[in-house]
């Protein structure tokens, strides 16, 4: 047995860094980084944290795909568990770019995803204590984690890896406590795609992506 390796994906700061406006959104997450990480480790949860969204009135369908897509990656990777966080609304008063007389302010809803992060942080600290992984690979860029990186690293003796899934430089706060950095590379992403349909199922890629 190579290295036991434990991969926690940080769904919506992966979405919106590496996939959101291309045509690879159908991504097998175990191709991928099974190329990312090197021959040695042996990949044996991907933990994967997101929140289901709601249809809107300009994309009324984006809760079918993203279902979809969470069934596929449920029937086609067994490694795979999906975690859930949620999303909360509330209304604030936020400052106009133009300002007009007497008004500078206007009243906006926020839609704001909860959980995941903390989810992700626990999780990644549970593991190890528990002694489930030799390796911790977090699949992020929000300097949120770091904490829980350092953790891992100085309590329980884990290496840590981070894959950035964003274009701009990885966040410091968590290459401080990596053992080792990662990117995901528009050329992994082409070579690392579900197949469609899912074998045995009647789960296609979204028309659209």
């Amino acid at each position: 047995m190579g290295i036991r390796t434990y991969v926690y994906v940080d769904g919506f700061n992966f979405y919106y860094g590496a996939v959101r406006g291309t045509k690879w959104k159908w991504l097998n997450f175990m191709t991928l980084f099974t190329r990312i990480l090197n021959p040695d480790h042996d990949i044996l949860k991907i933990k994967y944290f997101t929140a289901l969204v709601n249809p809107t009135a300009t994309d009324p369908d984006k809760h079918i795909r993203q279902r979809t897509y969470i069934r596929a990656l449920e029937k086609h990777i067994p490694e795979m568990e999906v975690l859930y966080g949620h999303f909360l609304s509330h209304s604030v008063m936020a400052p106009l770019v133009n300002p007009l007389p007497g008004h500078r302010k206007v009243k906006v809803i926020r839609t704001e995803e909860k959980g995941s992060d903390v989810n992700l942080a626990v999780h990644l600290l549970n593991d190890s204590w528990l002694n489930s992984y030799d390796c911790g690979v977090v699949v992020s860029n929000d300097s949120d984690l770091a904490e829980a990186l350092r953790l891992v690293v100085t309590q329980h003796g884990k290496a840590m890896g981070v894959i950035t899934p964003h274009k701009s430089h990885p966040s410091r706060e968590l290459i401080r406590h990596a053992t080792f950095v990662r990117r995901v590379r528009p050329g992994a992403l082409q070579k690392s795609q579900l197949p469609d349909p899912i074998p045995n199922t009647k789960l296609h890629k979204p028309s659209s992506w």
